[in-house]
């Protein structure tokens, strides 16, 4: 009987320690690293031949098919005066010459934050958590599904500010729509410099956008120093099959001449946008990717440049997308060891779903897909927190559930630990046979942080878990982003950085009228 009331005792101390230490998380962002440094080789599952088959087949894609540049004469040229054939719109590209063209990308680099212990290193084994990107609805337990505003922007802002276990802010976290189209950027990345401090997406969906969200980053941390740091990136995507877009390409140029960080992501539905197979999709994905890299490089050699993958597959009796699916999580694995071939940081994978609610299937499917990217060697891992319903909709509660999920990544990439504590061998003579560890000065010493604590998930008795209300996780995660934003607090910025902020939004706003589509 003194056995359970001792064993009881420590599971109250433990749960009391744990409700601290969640409490502490919940209040403050600070309490994780500002990236991951990971302790666990990646994962690789095709050999040289079958590697080099691959690599071979984007070759013959580039050389035999090609690769369209429309509406941007001045890429098109780039490339023509770097050695490709152009026919029309049409550039061909023999093997080897892209290659060549990347040798000059950073293998490593730093993006600034505004708050310096917030900067991440993106490349080698350095790993970034960053929220998901590009919705236009989002989604919460109690409004439903519906158009994103500025005011859900904001939201998602300040919870990947208050995420411990995200280190960026990520980009067009959500679409505002109740914002111009044509004026909506100036306000998603004011949000992002005003409402947290770590590093962000600027926009891309047209290049003078793209040049203003350098404007407003060399506002906040002066034009010398943004001329030779990275500061901001942006995250563009192929319109595959095959073919770069002038808003695209034009985004691209004005990040890399202005010495700023480019994300490049082909979005290949296997089916549709890419053959049904995985390998012939890799093969594609590689071609299309080291197109938009080597544009970079020759624009402004050593800009800095992430290899992007974005694989996905398809219900083809309906057509409809597929997320999460083992498919392309096994691609990823593939992706990650030819970015690795051509010395290049990985964005690769994420949360994906096509759940239309934060359920089992929401958090099987995404754990399948960000797993593989913590397999394959990612570097920057966009849609890590609140992807749902195939990217359409940001949701609150996932967003929450995701960023839990981050937090278990964490102590998952760090690896087991073999050191004189960690083995514990003065804990086993402390204790000796047939005794418990509960007391130990080993467990005293190390209890508070030997384990990852879920601020979500709910490890007590059934009968507790009864008496609280049988709260299943998607109801928790409601009342957890509410309280995590009625404790935000917005990180301090200069009084004349903010105003120069704002006039700058004024004056460009001023200058053209509102559209809205």
């Amino acid at each position: 009987m003194a056995s359970l009331d001792l064993a009881e005792s420590g599971a109250r101390a433990k749960r009391s320690a744990r409700e601290r230490r969640k409490e502490r998380r919940a209040t403050a962002s600070h309490s994780a690293p500002a990236y991951i440094t990971r302790q666990i080789p990646p994962y690789e599952i095709v050999g040289e031949e079958g590697l080099v088959r691959i690599e071979n087949a984007a070759d013959r894609i580039l050389a035999e098919v090609g690769i369209e540049f429309r509406g941007d004469d001045v890429a098109l040229e780039l490339f023509r005066k770097a050695g490709a054939k152009a026919d029309g719109v049409r550039c061909t590209f023999e093997p080897g010459m892209l290659r060549e063209i990347l040798k000059s990308a950073p293998r490593e680099f730093v993006q600034h934050a505004r708050n310096p212990a917030r900067s991440v290193r993106i490349g080698g084994p350095h790993v970034v958590f960053a929220p998901s990107y590009g919705s236009p609805f989002v989604m919460d337990l109690d409004q439903g599904r519906r158009y994103g505003t500025i005011e859900d922007f904001r939201n998602f802002v300040k919870l990947a500010y208050s995420a411990p276990w995200l280190h960026h802010s990520g980009g067009t976290v959500c679409e505002p729509t109740d914002v111009p189209v044509n004026k909506r950027h100036l306000d998603m990345v004011y949000a992002h410099l005003r409402y947290s401090d770590k590093p962000f997406l600027g926009s891309i969906t047209a290049p003078e956008r793209a040049e203003d969200s350098i404007d407003m980053a060399r506002i906040v941390f002066g034009r010398d120093f943004v001329e030779e740091n990275c500061v901001v990136m942006g995250n563009v995507n192929v319109n595959s099959p095959l073919v770069w877009d002038g808003t695209m390409t034009g985004a691209i140029r004005a990040y890399a001449a202005a010495n700023q960080g480019s994300v490049i992501v082909p979005f290949i539905l296997g089916g549709a946008m890419g053959p049904v197979t995985t390998a012939g999709a890799i093969a594609q994905s590689l071609a299309e990717t080291m197109v938009g890299c080597a544009l970079t490089q020759l624009v402004r050699p050593g800009a800095p440049v992430i290899f992007g993958n974005f694989l996905s597959s398809m219900a083809l009796r309906s057509g409809s997308p597929t997320f999460g699916t083992p498919e392309p999580a096994a691609g990823s694995l593939v992706v990650g060891q030819l970015a690795r071939r051509l010395g290049l940081p990985l964005r690769c994978a994420g949360s994906f779903t096509t759940s239309k609610l934060p359920d089992a299937q929401a958090m099987q499917e995404s754990v399948t897909s960000m797993l593989s990217a913590i397999h394959c060697g990612a570097n920057f891992l966009l849609h890590s927190a609140g992807f749902l319903d195939g990217l359409l909709s940001m949701s609150y509660e996932k967003f929450v559930m995701d960023v839990d999920y981050c937090g278990a990544l964490h102590t998952y990439l760090a690896g087991v630990p073999v050191d004189d504590n960690a083995l514990a061998l003065d804990a086993f003579s402390e204790v000796g046979p047939g005794n418990h560890f509960f007391g130990a000065s080993h467990t005293m010493r190390n209890y508070e942080t030997t384990f990852w604590d879920t601020e979500l998930s709910d490890n007590d008795p059934f009968e507790t878990w009864e008496e609280k209300g049988g709260l299943d996780m998607a109801t928790r995660a409601n009342a957890h982003w509410k309280k995590l934003l009625d404790a935000y607090e917005a990180p301090p910025i200069d009084p004349g950085v903010d105003e120069a902020l704002l006039d700058f939004m004024a004056r460009k706003k001023a200058e053209m009228p509102d559209a809205w589509y």
